[in-house]
């Protein structure tokens, strides 16, 4: 009698806890199972170009839809990062960058921020371009490994197949 009670007990507590997944009632859904996120990206002063993985989507004021995870970070669609650029409108303006991590190939992923601000008048922080693992590109190979040599263990070869016989002689 316990151990029947025992297993409708956890029984029902494995089905309240398991639960369903579901997207609120009015969101609007991407692909591979993604929902649109609605950021706004400003600048100061206004009218900056506004580039998003290097498209222009238009200028600032605008508001960018983000496909991402249900959880709020950005989803990887293959790239390693979601960059948003900022083009300077007068001279004496600087190109601004904000570069956010997709989780690609077990990388670190960003959340989705609620708005993008740009100051046109601050230096780049990145004066080079976007800052990117030796991985990511790959006319950049990764750096050369100097550890201990590598052991992969003993060798084993399995052959399949005729058996072939040679003779020395």
């Amino acid at each position: 009698m316990k151990t029947g009670l025992l297993f409708a007990a956890s029984a029902a507590l494995i089905v309240v806890l398991s639960g369903c997944e579901s997207t609120p009632p009015g969101v609007e859904r991407g692909p591979h199972g993604t929902i649109a996120y609605d950021v706004l990206v400003n600048s100061t002063p206004p009218g900056a170009k506004i580039e998003a993985n290097g498209q222009v989507i238009g200028e600032a004021p605008i508001h960018l839809k983000i496909f991402g995870d249900k959880d709020g970070t950005f989803h990887d669609f293959g790239s390693y990062y979601y960059v948003v650029r900022a083009l300077p409108v007068a001279t004496n303006q600087y190109v601004q960058t904000r570069v956010f991590r997709t989780g690609h190939l077990f990388t670190p992923e960003d959340h989705i921020p609620q708005r993008i601000d740009f100051d046109m008048n601050q230096p780049n922080p990145y004066p080079y371009g976007v800052p990117a693992p030796a991985y990511a590109y790959p006319e950049y190979p990764p750096p050369a490994y100097y550890g201990p040599p590598v052991y992969y263990g003993p060798g084993v070869q399995f052959y399949f197949g005729p058996r072939y016989y040679h003779r020395h002689w």
